[in-house]
């Protein structure tokens, strides 16, 4: 995810009119990078459609495949 703002389910109300991010104008905004991608593909918008869960900021800084490892070994015992 390479959105400054960590927008998970879409561009924000600050995309510039060049498509540039607000806050690193000299960024492309990632989603409409994601939009002009999908293009290409014959489900476009389906691939774009699912709404992510928010960004869970409690966990920012620790190792998520960590987490999804200890989860799974706590499942077998």
């Amino acid at each position: 995810m390479n959105c400054p703002k960590n927008l998970r389910n879409g561009p924000c109300g600050g995309v510039r009119a060049n498509g540039h991010c607000e806050v690193r104008p000299e960024m492309k905004c990632v989603w409409t990078e994601a939009v002009a991608g999908s293009r290409g593909f014959r489900a476009e918008w389906r691939a774009l459609r699912p709404v992510q869960v928010a960004v869970d900021r409690r966990l920012q800084g620790r190792s998520s495949w960590l987490r999804v490892v200890r989860e799974r070994v706590g499942d077998l015992e």
